[in-house]
């Protein structure tokens, strides 16, 4: 067809609002591959004719020169035509290790990196959305990796979309001059910031790619977990989404802006002291320096990446926010793996000398609680011991509370449980290791990094894949993880109901009985002393514990 009669055909713009107004695809039938016309401005994708990809989706302003640490601002309609056939660039990120598990190649790299990636069905109406948010310690990924590729979801029914956000020091520094240049006095949060931006460019744009705006699944893992819970704790994500998915999630003590409540350093100060280690004295000194010798000089530095707790963007500690039932009251699926510490032994402190070292130790650190920390982290089995410490209290204990305060807020919650290994991550010590469910819940097990122990092509492999495809789509779709030919996932509920993921999917109760309640009382007590965070500073790394609170009884 030529372009003057193909212009012809195409609707008038007041057809294609009330298209969208309907939640109907706005596809240009007679074009292939296919091309959107959304609010954003018209893209063309890729087809193999059941799914349609959108890749490199430009969501927000380029943050680059004076826009550096400043909110994302909506980019404008763009004219014509934008191709949308390759991922956009990756946000500016330091080199993984080149012996990491996680290490993949990163494709080109910039600052200009605020895209996003659509996989839709074909025929897609009024679909449910998945939005993910990759993990990397708020510090890496990026929504191109091939482990998130969106198609085997999609083939579920969903439309998947898979986001980049600013990283490291450029996504979430917090300095005293950024925040006088603020208009509400505070800075810190951009990759949390472009979160929402992408969030709310989804509300305005999907319904063009065939997606319902109003049944958006927020869902991410390890540092997109935690995004997760900050999403659901940040007052301007509010509306932006029905429905959560946290997996292994770590709802630590996190910085203030202004304050060092829990002995965590603060965010403003950390950044002028960032600053003076990276030898500049002003604001126009940190944007004048190139992106990738500030990434990397600051990854040396030892300063951290997390969001900031500043009254507006984030209002409290989330544990606060969620005590207080302040959180979005939205369903949520959430959970943990068995070896999360196994491929993260670097959160893990020395070992001690010998098993009567290491249990005067914990008697020390623990007082009271000792013996009770001592039947669920014997000293007969140091190692073991040591790896379940560090687990529970960052990965378990999120995951249960999670479920628990949403369940006590009336949402549905399901509870789970990964603890499947296969001989590739058995044999080298790996068994359920972190992000291992990962290749499962997107049906990517031919697309995981190099060094990533390969998942097999077994009947059990590829049912176990299947039964965790059904239940994230389906808890996408309604609200109710269910699988075809699969047991019922029952809410977590009065039973503390889970569901393992082992060979296949087994429904349980009680998952871990009393490592909940213990870390609980250890978080309580330090919480009610006011000077120690709650981290990965547990077992034989914890300072001594405060005595029982009042509050924690």
């Amino acid at each position: 067809m030529n372009s003057s009669l193909r212009a012809r055909v195409r609707p008038a713009a007041g057809v294609l609002a009330c298209l969208a107004a309907l939640g109907l695809p706005l596809w240009s039938a007679a074009e292939t591959p296919p091309v959107v016309h959304a609010p954003a401005g018209t893209l063309q994708g890729q087809s193999d004719g059941r799914l349609h990809v959108f890749k490199g989706i430009p969501f927000a302003m380029p943050p680059t020169g004076a826009r550096r640490w400043k909110p994302p601002l909506p980019l404008p309609k763009w004219q014509g035509t934008r191709a949308a056939t390759k991922f956009g660039d990756v946000c500016v990120q330091p080199a993984s290790r080149a012996d990491s598990i996680y290490t993949w190649q990163l494709p080109a790299m910039s600052e200009d990196c605020l895209s996003l990636n659509i996989w839709a069905p074909a025929n897609a109406r009024k679909a449910p959305v998945f939005v993910w948010i990759h993990g990397g310690s708020l510090t890496t990924g990026a929504g191109s990796d091939k482990l998130y590729d969106g198609s085997r979801l999609a083939e579920r029914g969903l439309i998947v979309v898979t986001i980049n956000y600013r990283l490291g020091v450029l996504g979430y520094l917090a300095h005293p001059q950024l925040s006088a240049e603020s208009r509400r006095n505070v800075s810190g949060n951009y990759g949390l910031l472009d979160q929402i931006e992408a969030l709310r460019w989804v509300k305005r744009n999907i319904a063009a790619f065939g997606g319902d705006a109003s049944n958006v699944t927020i869902a991410g893992e390890s540092a997109g977990g935690l995004s997760v819970m900050y999403l659901m704790a940040a007052p301007d994500a509010r509306g932006l989404f029905a429905k959560a998915i946290a997996e292994s999630a770590y709802m630590i003590s996190t910085p203030e802006l202004r304050g060092a409540p829990y002995g965590d350093a603060v965010g403003e100060a950390a950044g002028v002291w960032l600053a003076g280690k990276l030898g500049v004295k002003d604001l126009a000194g940190l944007r004048s320096m190139d992106a990738l010798a500030i990434t990397n000089q600051t990854a040396a530095s030892g300063w951290l990446p997390f969001g900031v707790i500043d009254g507006r963007v984030l209002p409290r500690q989330l544990v606060d926010v969620f005590d207080r039932g302040e959180q979005a009251k939205v369903p949520i699926l959430a959970g943990f793996n068995s070896g999360e510490i196994r491929s993260l032994r670097f959160l893990l402190p020395q070992a001690p000398s010998d098993a009567a070292a290491y249990e005067k130790e914990i008697r020390a650190r623990y007082g009271d609680l000792s013996g009770a920390f001592l039947d669920h982290y014997p000293a007969s089995n140091v190692p073991e011991s040591m790896l379940e410490t560090t687990r529970d209290a960052m990965y378990g204990w999120t995951a249960e509370r999670l479920v628990a305060k949403q369940t006590a807020v009336g949402a549905p919650s399901f509870l789970y449980y990964f603890d499947h290994g296969y001989p590739a991550a058995d044999e080298p010590g790996l068994h359920g290791f972190h992000a291992s469910e990962l290749p499962y819940v997107f049906g990517t097990a031919d697309k995981t990094p190099p060094r990533w122990p390969k998942v097999p092509s077994t009947q059990v492999d590829m049912q176990l894949s299947e039964a965790m495809l059904g239940y994230w789509a389906s808890f996408a779709r309604d609200g109710k993880p269910s699988a075809a030919g699969e047991p019922d996932w029952q809410p977590y509920g009065t039973q503390r109901a889970y569901m393992a993921f082992e060979d296949a999917p087994k429904p349980k109760t009680h998952l871990l009985p009393g490592r909940y309640e213990l870390t609980e009382q250890v978080v309580c007590r330090r919480r009610a002393a006011g000077h120690i965070p709650w981290n990965w500073n547990v077992g034989i790394a914890s300072p001594p514990l405060p005595p029982e609170a009042p509050q924690c009884r």
